[in-house]
Formats: C-alpha cells, sequence, structure tokens
C-alpha cells in the first residue's frame, strides 16, 4: 500500500530512523558503553548487578526532510521544514504525470520522438508534411519562450523539479522514470524503455543505464536524509538491458562519513541483474538561480 505524504508537510529531508545516543559521550563512536565492575563503588553498578534492559520495539522509519536538493526530482509529499511524520507504507517521490500544460505538451513530444524512430524513412507516413508541422511548432514555441535565465528560474522555483531527463515530467527525453520510497530506506521503480533509447540492438544504451542510475542514487539519498552532487560512479554491465521490457531499478544509501554518502543500486529485467552500480557523492548542491 501506498500512501502519500499531506500537502502540509512538504520539503522536508528524510533522516534514517536516529541511533540510540551513547551513554557515555567520552567513549569513541562505534564502540559499546563502557559497562562491567570499573571503578565505581556504588552498588548496583557492576555488570553482575545489572538487570537486562526491555527489547525495544523496532521503530518505525520517521521523515522530517528540508530542503529539496538542487538537481533532484523528488517527491510533492515531502514533510514541511522541521516535521516529523511516521511511514509505514511506500511514498510516490516523483511527482504525478499531470494532464495539461508542459507535462501534456512533453508527453506528446515523447511519443513523437518514439513514432519518428519507429517510422523512419520506410514508414508510409509522409515526412516531408511531418517535418513541416514540427518545424512550424518549433518556430512557434521558440518566438514565445521566455529568455533563458527566465525559465531556468521558473524551472529551479518549485517545490519539486520537474526538468531532470530521467524522472522530469517536463522533459520529452525522459522516459519518464517514476520511484517509490520504502520503509527500510531503499527506492525502487519499473520502467520500459522504447527506441529512442537503443545502444545495442533490441537493448538500453549504457550511457542511458548510468543515467537512470545516478538520478535513482540522488532520489536514494534525499530519501535517506542526506544528498549531494555526484563525485563518482562505477557501473558493472553484467548483461544487457532490453527495450521493450519491464526494467526495474532500485538504490539505496549505504553508509555517510562527514560529507561523503555511499549509495548502491542496480538495473534488472527479467530477475536477473543487468547492472549494478555504487556511487560516491559529496553533500554539496549548486545555488539555485534567482
Amino acid at each position: 500500500m501506498r500512501s502519500a505524504l499531506r500537502s502540509d508537510q512538504l520539503r522536508a529531508p528524510i533522516p534514517r530512523t536516529a541511533a540510540r545516543p551513547r551513554q557515555d559521550p567520552s567513549e569513541p563512536v562505534g564502540r559499546r558503553p563502557r559497562t562491567g565492575r570499573g571503578p565505581a563503588s556504588v552498588p548496583g553498578t557492576g555488570a553482575r548487578d545489572r538487570k537486562p534492559a526491555p527489547a525495544a520495539a523496532k521503530p518505525r522509519r520517521t521523515t522530517g526532510r528540508g530542503p529539496t536538493p538542487e538537481g533532484r526530482a523528488v517527491s510533492e509529499h515531502h514533510p514541511a521544514p522541521g516535521a516529523t511524520t511516521t511511514v509505514d507504507a511506500d511514498v510516490d517521490l516523483i511527482p504525478a504525470l499531470r494532464d495539461e500544460g508542459i507535462d501534456a505538451a512533453a508527453a506528446a513530444a515523447r511519443r513523437v520522438l518514439a513514432a519518428l524512430l519507429r517510422s523512419g524513412d520506410t514508414g508510409s507516413g509522409d515526412l516531408a508534411r511531418v517535418t513541416e508541422q514540427l518545424t512550424d511548432a518549433a518556430e512557434r514555441l521558440e518566438s514565445e519562450a521566455p529568455p533563458v535565465s527566465v525559465r531556468m528560474a521558473a524551472m529551479w522555483n518549485q517545490e519539486v523539479t520537474r526538468h531532470d531527463p530521467a524522472s522530469g515530467s517536463e522533459n520529452p527525453i525522459a522516459p519518464p522514470m517514476r520511484l517509490t520510497g520504502h520503509a527500510d530506506g531503499s527506492v525502487s521503480g519499473t520502467l520500459t524503455l522504447d527506441l529512442p533509447y537503443q545502444g545495442p540492438p533490441g537493448h538500453v544504451h549504457g550511457g542511458v543505464s548510468a543515467l537512470l542510475l545516478d538520478h535513482a542514487f540522488g532520489v536514494a539519498n534525499h530519501w535517506a536524509g542526506l544528498s549531494g552532487m555526484t563525485a563518482e560512479l562505477t557501473l558493472r554491465y553484467l548483461r544487457p538491458v532490453p527495450l521493450h521490457e519491464p526494467i526495474t531499478v532500485t538504490a539505496r544509501q549505504t553508509a555517510t562519513d562527514g560529507r561523503r554518502i555511499s549509495t548502491t543500486g542496480s538495473l534488472a529485467a527479467r530477475g536477473q541483474d543487468c547492472v549494478v552500480a555504487h556511487g560516491t557523492f559529496i553533500a554539496k548542491h549548486l545555488p539555485r538561480p534567482a
């Protein structure tokens, strides 16, 4: 079951469930608190005098997300700044496609791209007429478009960015990919790619695989609570990724060390991993255009 966080819970980071605080602040991180007989002489302080503490209930995933990270399209269901929300169900992390405005126009353009590649010069369509119609449409859009600086500011002045080439509903070259956040900290999604994404015969271009995984990693990092810019992306291509078949994308943040973030994930088809990847990210973001 999926649930959507309320609209008044927008744009706050989703950190991992808080770790148990150390009992002795002087102990280094990663070591257990000191117990046992020790120097203390007060009765009841030795290890043999301690009664086992009752087992704590496993915490449910809590969320509390900050501003939307630059360059990442993430959920329109973010909690408000400072809010903490318990998540017991899956959450859609990519904004829903709108059936009007630029979303609708981009969806139509996406269809045109796929149809052109399917038709080619061997189809029965009148490509000269299609070319004239597309040219007219492009010239009309170009003549009515605002300056690039104005459009850039509008792109980034949204609570949720929608323009990226992986999941952006405003971008005709995006498949677009959908991703869901899970209570265990992972994200996943399923998509089917058509001819515009072909590399080897009947299979997905390796660069497209890298694009999808890099973006999924960014969303997974934000879902985990700490996101940033890609510093390194390592991929192992185990087998070709097929076109025209469902592909499963998975990603999970695995570790953080100061500003350094580690994330892993994969693309799979027919129940087998096709591409596995590891990414290193730095918790830093470029300023948004004003």
